[in-house]
């Protein structure tokens, strides 16, 4: 790699630290503002060139940075955030945009970057949508928590668990409102309606999409076939983001992943009890616990073991159980499958 360089990515301006190993020759400066636009024309000055490499961070951007430096023809390599910021070392100045690109440039060329996955443009499609609907179902909870509220904070009858899914219930409710609820009151109960009525609406067709999408796609069909409990979303967002020839080493990286390994701090053999360390995509950990808690039913082929966990502890720590298995068998069956899980059925 004759040229070999780093980027900050910000969404001002884009910072650039490049080395020209053959001469020895460091240039420094920005790009702004950060857009596509922009971003070719400064790119335009490696045409012609295929000895140029440049490291950037996986953080919100890159995948238009990326996207840019593919099409000039230029080697990319998307660094791990974290694992990138604690290759810096004990910090002992002030950290500047500067130093970020300078650093990332430093760990490429010292081949010491902890590189990230790049997935085909298809899969981050496919991870837009999850991500989506994923947040229209927390809106379309959050509202429906906000009229169980209401009722209970102006002292009305409690409303029954289908109250919001039938057309007979939602009168009901609306009956109920003008009934116990104040004026007020009466108005959230309207606005909170009309807010699930289009956000129903628009989850209706997000997941037409995503089934779409998953009867299309060879890994979440063979997961949705040989896993009990995932269902084609779920099995669409573990091919989305387990998928891939060497991805993970073991099933084990593919748990910590997730985010659903206990993570412990303690002193001198003391710590608190250990909790989820939540790292990675929050849809991808939601779709497997929802699917852990399907081996509740007594037809599920693990049901024995998430009852006796559930006796033991409790049904939320059998469905974490049932998560981190199913993630594990996940794991091997893409592995098995390679980069063909990736591509259409």
């Amino acid at each position: 790699m004759p040229i070999v360089g780093g980027l900050d990515i910000h969404r001002k301006q884009l910072t650039f630290d490049y080395l020209d190993t053959v001469t020895g020759e460091v240039r420094r400066g920005q790009i702004a503002p950060a857009d596509r636009e922009h971003l070719r024309a400064w790119l335009a000055r490696f045409a012609g060139r295929d000895d140029a490499a440049f490291a950037i961070e996986g953080c919100t951007g890159w995948r238009y940075v990326a996207g840019e430096l593919a099409a000039a023809g230029i080697a990319a390599h998307v660094g791990e955030p974290a694992d990138t910021a604690a290759a810096r070392g004990r910090k002992r100045h002030a950290k500047t945009d500067k130093t970020d690109a300078r650093h990332l440039r430093t760990l490429l060329a010292e081949g010491r970057l902890p590189e990230c996955w790049i997935p085909p443009t298809q899969i981050l499609d496919y991870r837009a949508l999850l991500e989506t609907y994923h947040d229209l179902r927390r809106e379309h909870t959050a509202w429906v928590q906000r009229i169980h509220a209401v009722f209970f904070h102006q002292g009305a009858p409690r409303l029954g668990e289908g109250a919001l899914r039938t057309e007979q219930g939602l009168a009901a409710l609306r009956a109920a409102a003008v009934a116990h609820l104040s004026p007020a009151g009466q108005l959230q109960v309207a606005t909170a309606l009309d807010m699930l009525a289009a956000v129903g609406a628009r989850m209706e067709v997000l997941r037409k999409q995503l089934l779409d999408a998953a009867r299309h796609l060879t890994g979440a069909k063979v997961l949705a076939a040989r896993l009990y409990g995932a269902g084609p979303v779920t099995a669409l967002a573990l091919t989305c983001w387990l998928a891939g020839a060497g991805r993970f080493s073991s099933s084990r990286k593919a748990v910590r992943f997730t985010g659903l390994d206990i993570t412990v701090w303690s002193s001198d053999r003391k710590g608190p009890p250990g909790r989820l360390s939540r790292q990675g995509p929050p849809v991808l950990r939601w779709a497997v616990y929802e699917a852990g808690k399907t081996h509740a039913r007594s037809s599920a082929p693990d049901h024995r073991y998430y009852t006796a966990v559930k006796d033991r502890k409790n049904s939320k720590r059998a469905a974490l159980s049932e998560a981190r298995k199913l993630v594990r068998q996940a794991c091997h069956i893409l592995t098995e499958l390679g980069d063909d899980a990736l591509t259409a059925a």
